[in-house]
């Protein structure tokens, strides 16, 4: 069985978006309007447990979701490929890299977690677990992780999707994944070329964070800060953000990945 995707476009540059903890393949609904569909064709894939993969049961970990993401890749016929990673999203588009490296034209890490993990302190670890089962805290981790200056609804909102496109078992076993596993040794001088993207106001991807994980890992990597965005800038700032991936997509088109 096939993981559950969302597929926009027609053009010949094919790219993977891989969603966060919070996310699903409806994350860049807002910003289809600025995607260029004649030039790329995007899937944007679920995981087990997510949006359109609810159904699918599963062990929820990278590891099951690097099988399935290259599974859904060979059933589309893509041979080669770029990744774009949201927050958890980064580190598991980093696995998918590491199983298939010379499959993968660039990545690009929007607000991502590298490939250490997020590392959080035991209290701060015991706050998003209680967000498994209780909306209010996915409320407050989402005001704090954008910079506490969204309004009311749109947190409420962006809490209750959430919500209702994960099962609280797959929810929870991803954060375990995200927050504990460390392979940074893996991915240590890799060449694959990397746009690290980070939001103004987001408090936990910053660029000192990404300055000593992203940045001093994958040699060909470069960061931007996105002005007015926290960490989910694709809901944030829909058309910036697809502007500034877009141009580092293409600049990398078709190339050859060099060792």
């Amino acid at each position: 069985m096939l993981n559950g995707y969302l597929k926009l476009g027609r053009g010949s540059r094919k790219v993977l978006v891989l969603s966060g903890w919070f996310g699903s393949s409806a994350d860049w609904d807002g910003a289809a309007n600025a995607l260029d569909l004649d030039a790329f064709t995007y899937v944007f894939f679920d995981y087990r447990g997510y949006g359109r993969s609810m159904h699918i049961p599963g062990a929820y970990s990278f590891a099951e979701a690097t099988d399935d993401a290259l599974r859904l890749i060979d059933h589309l016929r893509w041979d080669r490929f770029s990744l774009i990673g949201h927050s958890m999203g980064g580190m598991a588009m980093q696995r998918v890299m590491l199983a298939a490296p010379h499959r993968i034209e660039c990545m690009v890490a929007i607000s991502a977690v590298p490939a250490c993990g997020a590392r959080m302190p035991a209290e701060r670890l015991a706050n998003f677990e209680r967000a498994i089962d209780d909306i209010a805290t996915r409320e407050a981790i989402l005001n704090a992780s954008t910079g506490s200056r969204l309004s009311k609804a749109w947190i409420s909102h962006m809490a209750r999707l959430s919500s209702d496109t994960s099962l609280p078992q797959a929810f929870g076993a991803y954060l375990k994944q995200w927050t504990g596993d460390d392979f940074s040794a893996l991915v240590e001088n890799n060449p694959t070329p990397v746009k690290v993207i980070i939001g103004a106001t987001d408090p936990s991807m910053t660029a000192e964070r990404m300055s000593g994980t992203w940045l001093a890992w994958y040699p060909n990597a470069e960061l931007e800060t996105i002005a007015n965005a926290g960490h989910y800038p694709m809901q944030e700032t829909p058309a910036a953000l697809a502007s500034t991936v877009q141009t580092f997509l293409m600049a990398h088109a078709g190339k050859e990945m060099q060792s």
